[in-house]
C-alpha cells in the first residue's frame, strides 16, 4: 500500500466511552507529516456523547461518518453486556465493513462488533473481565482471551485499553511499514511489540470456583505446592476415590486436579517473580516446578510469556530489580 495517499479513520464514541479507549486510536493516527492519516471523530449523531469515567465528548460528526472512512475504531464502553448499540448505528458499521472499511474494536467495543455478526464464526478477543459474557451474549464468536488483539482481515480486535495500543502499531505496521509503526510506538514511549498475552495480566490465572465441594483439598495444596501433589494425594484428602475427583473436580474448576495444581504453582511462580529477587531456577524448585526448564514451558503455555519477561513487565518500580 502507497504511504503517500491519505486515508480515513473514524473513532466511533458510544454512550458510555473509555476515555483511553477514545483517545488512543484519536492520538496515534493524528494528522502530521509521518502519518498519512486524517481522523474524523464522530457518534449516534453530533453533539454531545455521556462517556464514562467522569468524562463526555462533543463530537462534530454523526455517523456519515463511517460512511467516509477506510478504518472505523470502536472504543470500549461501560456495560457492553447489557444491550446492544442502537440499531442504526449497527446497521451504519454493516454499511461501513461492505463498502471494504475495516472495523477494529478496542476492549469492550468487541461487544458492539460482535453486535453486528460479522464476527460469527471468527477469533476475537476483548477485556479479559468481559471475555465469559462475550462468550455467553455472542456464543458464534470463538472468543479468544489470551491475546492482545486479534487480525481476521476486515474485522479486528483487541482487549484491554493498552491493547488498543498493539492494535494501532499492527494496523500501522500493515498499513506503512515497520519503520512507520517503530516511529510512532517511540512517539507514543511505547514498545513496538509486546511479547505474550493478556492472559498474564489476569489477576491469577486459576479460575473462580463453580463449586465447593473440595474448597477444603484445594486450599490444603495450595499450602504444598512445592511438594509432591499426587492426583491420589489430593484424592485422599478429598476422602473419595482419584476416579471421583478427577470427575466431580473439573465439575468444580473446569479443570483437572493436576491441571489445577499447574496453574497454582505457575500463579505462586508470578508472585515470587514479582516480589523477590530469586532465579528462575530457585523459584521452579520452590513451586514444586523442579527445574528452570520445566517453569519456562508451563509459564509459556498458561501465559504466553516468559518468566524474565514477566520479571521486566511487572517488577515493582520502588525496589531493585532483580540481577
Amino acid at each position: 500500500m502507497s504511504s503517500s495517499r491519505m486515508r480515513r479513520v473514524a473513532v466511533l464514541v458510544l454512550e458510555g466511552a473509555k476515555p483511553l479507549d477514545v483517545g488512543i486510536p484519536a492520538q496515534v493516527f493524528t494528522t502530521r507529516a509521518s502519518m498519512p492519516y486524517e481522523v474524523r471523530v464522530c457518534g449516534a449523531a453530533p453533539g454531545l456523547v455521556t462517556g464514562g469515567d467522569g468524562l463526555s465528548y462533543h463530537v462534530a460528526h454523526g455517523l456519515g461518518a463511517l460512511e467516509w472512512a477506510e478504518i472505523v475504531f470502536i472504543p470500549g464502553y461501560r456495560f457492553p453486556d447489557r444491550e446492544d448499540p442502537p440499531a442504526a448505528v449497527v446497521e451504519a458499521l454493516l454499511a461501513a465493513h461492505a463498502r471494504g472499511a475495516r472495523l477494529a474494536a478496542i476492549s469492550t467495543g468487541a461487544f458492539a462488533l460482535a453486535a453486528t455478526g460479522l464476527l460469527d464464526g471468527r477469533r476475537a478477543t476483548t477485556h479479559w473481565h468481559y471475555t465469559r459474557a462475550l462468550r455467553a451474549r455472542h456464543p458464534l464468536v470463538r472468543v479468544d482471551e489470551n491475546v492482545l488483539f486479534v487480525d481476521e482481515g476486515s474485522v479486528l480486535t483487541s482487549a484491554g485499553a493498552a491493547s488498543g495500543i498493539d492494535l494501532c502499531l499492527h494496523i500501522l505496521r500493515k498499513d506503512l511499514g515497520v519503520a512507520a509503526s517503530n516511529h510512532a510506538a517511540r512517539r507514543l514511549v511505547a514498545a513496538p511489540y509486546r511479547s505474550g498475552g493478556q492472559a498474564q495480566y489476569v489477576p491469577r490465572s486459576l479460575p473462580e470456583p463453580l463449586g465447593e465441594r473440595f474448597a477444603a483439598t484445594r486450599e490444603w495444596a495450595l499450602h504444598r505446592l512445592g511438594e509432591p501433589l499426587t492426583l491420589k494425594a489430593l484424592a485422599r484428602h478429598a476422602a473419595v476415590s482419584p476416579r471421583t475427583l478427577s470427575r466431580r473436580f473439573v465439575e468444580d474448576t473446569g479443570y483437572t486436579p493436576m491441571q489445577w495444581v499447574m496453574r497454582a504453582r505457575v500463579d505462586l511462580a508470578r508472585e515470587l517473580l514479582e516480589r523477590t529477587e530469586r532465579s528462575v531456577e530457585q523459584i521452579a524448585a520452590e513451586v514444586g516446578l523442579g527445574t528452570g526448564t520445566n517453569l519456562r514451558t508451563h509459564f509459556q503455555r498458561i501465559l504466553g510469556t516468559t518468566p524474565t519477561e514477566y520479571r521486566r513487565t511487572f517488577v515493582r518500580r520502588d525496589q531493585p530489580g532483580p540481577s
